[in-house]
């Protein structure tokens, strides 16, 4: 079956539902206003509250609402087929996940920032603020599960694999350096040498297995679970630009990369038909 049609529809939804029902939740609902100062500005205190480039942010929140889409996307499709999901993803998105994530997001923004449990305390009760928490603390444990497991079942005992997802940490935090500290601003020159570095990695990350190094970064599934438990802790606790951020900036990149792949390959197909017509 040719995929191409699906891909063509899935846009077509996106486009609309982007230009007039997301345009209709922020004007009407929302009503956005670009002369509010962001959090980041008014609260700036270089850990938490820290203004970043647009492009930044974007690939920060790109990459945490993707997640391990792009890994669990393709197992779920050759085991239920590819339907279920994808009527899912692309109905789900429009008008539940899409939504959800713009009026939260709103939301933080006009509350300094605040987490949804404090912005239900703050808006309704201290005992709302409490049911708030611990709903988001159960959701976040099912979630992390979930998208852990796939996770560690795919780097388990393979070295290039690990080697690979490991070099993205002193690559984000050099990259974070680079853009906030060494050369402030410079968010281009940080991407061509995180992209670059990070092509590196996967490159040569083939040649671990075999060499010296392969038992530093071969682990079994319980090992894993307990480093991808350090990381979240340590990128939650150090200022948010120095490894959060960049990091999923850089992984937002990746990902970026294949739905450019998608778009020059859907383009290819629709600018004969257009020279036609």
């Amino acid at each position: 079956m040719n995929a191409m049609p699906f891909v063509i529809g899935a846009l077509a939804v996106l486009a609309l539902a982007y230009r007039f029902y997301y345009s209709f939740i922020a004007a009407r609902v929302l009503m956005l206003n670009d002369n509010e100062i962001a959090p980041s500005i008014r609260l700036f205190d270089k850990h938490n509250y820290y203004p970043m480039p647009k492009w930044v942010v974007f690939g920060h929140h790109f990459a945490a609402i993707a997640g391990a889409g792009p890994l669990v996307g393709p197992v779920l499709a050759a085991q239920f087929g590819f339907m279920p999901g994808f009527i899912w993803m692309l109905v789900g998105a429009v008008f539940a996940g899409a939504v959800h994530d713009m009026v939260i997001l709103t939301a933080s923004m006009r509350h300094d920032g605040k987490s949804l449990a404090e912005i239900a305390k703050a808006e309704i009760s201290s005992f709302s603020g409490i049911i708030a928490s611990i709903a988001v603390l159960i959701i976040l444990i099912i979630a992390l599960a979930g998208l852990g497991v796939v996770v560690v079942n795919a780097l388990a005992e393979s070295s290039w694999g690990t080697f690979t997802i490991a070099a993205t940490i002193p690559i984000a935090v050099f990259m974070g350096l680079w853009m906030f500290k060494f050369r402030k601003g410079r968010t281009a020159e940080a991407t061509i040498i995180g992209v670059i570095l990070l092509s590196l990695a996967v490159i040569y990350g083939k040649y671990i297995p075999g060499s010296p190094f392969e038992s530093w970064f071969t682990y079994d599934r319980k090992t894993l679970t307990v480093l991808l438990a350090g990381y979240g802790f340590f990128a939650s606790v150090l200022p948010v630009w120095l490894l959060l951020s960049p990091r999923d900036y850089l992984s937002s990149i990746i990902k970026e990369y294949i739905f450019t792949f998608y778009y020059c390959c859907l383009w290819c197909i629709l600018l004969p038909a257009i020279k036609t017509i």
